[in-house]
C-alpha cells in the first residue's frame, strides 16, 4: 500500500494496549540509575539529619557492651546481653532501613512502574540459555552499560577527590586537635562528600531515564499492520463496545438526552458533526436545533439515536451548514429552510412507508451555506 514503511518497519508509537499488555509481562519502564540515587540519597540524609542521635546509640552501645559487674559473670546470658545491646541501636537504624525502604518504592512510583505483576515472575527460558546470556553481556547493550558504569566511576570519583582535595588542609589540621572535635570535623566533611556523592547520582540518572523512555518506546513500537490488527481485534470486542457505549452516554448531559429522544431527525456529517432537529407543524414557526456536537459529542448523540430508534440521515454539508449557523433553541438558518424541508419530507415519507433510500433527495446549499469542518467558507 501507498505509504507503507518498507519491510513492515516499526514506525508507529504503541498504543495503549501494547504498553499494558508489555507491562503485565514484566516489560516496564525502569532505570536503574533513579532507584539507586533516590536510596542513596535517602539514606545519606537520613544519616546527616539524625547523625548525633545514631553515633550516640553506637556509643551508648559499645559502653553497655565494655561495663560488666559480677552477676554478668556469675550468669552469664549472651542470648539477652546481645538482644539488651542490638535494642540500643534499633530505632536509629531502623529509621535508616525505612527511608531507603520508600525511597526503593518511590522510585518505579515515579516512572509509572509501580505494581505487582505475577508474569513477570514466570520463569524465560531464554534467559536461561547460556549463550543468549553471553550475547548480552558482549552485545551492544552489555557496551552501553559498561559505558555507563565508566562514566559513573569518573564522575563520583572526580566530585569526591575534588571535594577531599579543597578541605585538606583542614584534614591535615585535625591531628592537632582534641579527639572530639577531630571526630566531629570528619564526620561533616563525611556528609558533605556524601550528599555530594548523592546528588550526583540524580544527574547520572537525568540521562538514564530518558534514554530508559527512548529505548522502551523503540522496542514496543509497532508496523501499520499491527495497528490494523489491533484495533480489528479490539473494535469487535463487547467490553470495548460497552466501555465505548458509556463513555459516550456520559457526555450527554440529561437536556442533551431529552433533545435527542424528541428529535424529528438527526443530522450528520458523518461522523465528526452532528445536529438534531425538531419540526412540529402548528407548533414551531421553522425547524428548530435541539442540539449540535461535534467529534465525542456528535459520537454521543449518534450512538443515543440509534439506540432510541430516531430518523438518523447522512447529509454532510447541509450538517456542517446548521452547526456553524445555529445555535441549540433557535430556528436554523432561513437559507436553509428549502433544504430542511426536503429533508424534513423525507423523514415524513419513511415513517408512514410512503418512500425508502432509494428516494432520498439530493439537498443543493447557496454558496454562503457551504462550509469545510473548519467553519470556513468553501465557496469564496
Amino acid at each position: 500500500m501507498a505509504g507503507e514503511a518498507p519491510g513492515g518497519e516499526k514506525t508507529e508509537k504503541p498504543t495503549p494496549k501494547r504498553l499494558a499488555d508489555a507491562a503485565k509481562k514484566g516489560d516496564i519502564l525502569q532505570s536503574r540509575e533513579l532507584s539507586t540515587a533516590m536510596v542513596v540519597m535517602a539514606g545519606v540524609a537520613w544519616l546527616a539529619a539524625t547523625g548525633p542521635t545514631l553515633i550516640g546509640a553506637v556509643g551508648q552501645m559499645l559502653a553497655d557492651g565494655l561495663r560488666f559487674d559480677s552477676g554478668d559473670v556469675s550468669s552469664f546470658a549472651p542470648e539477652q546481653r546481645a538482644l539488651h545491646l542490638l535494642a540500643v541501636i534499633a530505632l536509629p537504624l531502623a529509621g535508616v532501613l525505612l527511608a531507603t525502604f520508600i525511597a526503593a518504592i518511590a522510585a518505579p512510583a515515579l516512572l509509572g512502574s509501580l505494581g505487582f505483576r505475577p508474569q513477570a515472575f514466570q520463569p524465560k527460558p531464554d534467559k536461561l540459555n547460556p549463550v543468549n546470556g553471553l550475547k548480552r553481556i558482549f552485545g551492544i547493550q552489555g557496551l552501553i552499560e559498561l559505558v555507563k558504569s565508566l562514566a559513573k566511576i569518573l564522575l563520583i570519583g572526580s566530585i569526591g577527590a575534588y571535594l577531599l582535595w579543597e578541605r585538606m588542609d583542614v584534614i591535615q589540621g585535625l591531628s592537632k586537635a582534641g579527639i572530639e572535635r577531630a571526630i566531629s570535623e570528619m564526620g561533616s566533611i563525611f556528609m558533605l562528600v556524601a550528599l555530594a556523592l548523592a546528588a550526583s547520582l540524580f544527574l547520572i540518572a537525568g540521562i538514564d531515564v530518558p534514554a530508559q523512555i527512548l529505548q522502551r518506546t523503540r522496542r514496543l513500537n509497532m508496523t501499520k499492520q499491527e495497528i490494523r490488527d489491533e484495533h480489528k481485534e479490539t473494535e469487535g470486542s463487547p467490553e470495548v463496545k460497552g466501555q465505548l457505549r458509556r463513555r459516550q452516554y456520559e457526555v450527554l448531559n440529561g437536556s442533551m438526552r431529552k433533545a435527542v429522544e424528541e428529535a424529528s431527525v438527526i443530522l450528520t456529517n458523518p461522523t465528526h458533526f452532528a445536529v438534531a432537529l425538531r419540526y412540529h407543524p402548528g407548533r414551531d414557526a421553522a425547524p428548530v436545533v435541539l442540539a449540535r456536537g461535534v467529534d465525542d459529542m456528535a459520537a454521543a448523540m449518534r450512538a443515543l439515536a440509534a439506540e432510541k430508534g430516531r430518523p438518523m440521515l447522512q447529509y454532510p454539508e447541509l450538517t456542517r451548514a446548521i452547526y456553524f449557523t445555529s445555535r441549540a433553541g433557535q430556528q436554523i438558518d432561513e437559507r436553509l429552510f428549502m433544504a430542511v424541508a426536503m429533508v424534513l419530507a423525507f423523514v415524513f415519507r419513511i415513517e408512514n412507508r410512503m418512500a425508502g433510500e432509494m428516494d432520498r433527495p439530493h439537498i443543493d446549499l447557496p454558496d454562503a451555506m457551504r462550509f469545510d469542518a473548519d467553519g470556513r467558507n468553501i465557496v469564496n
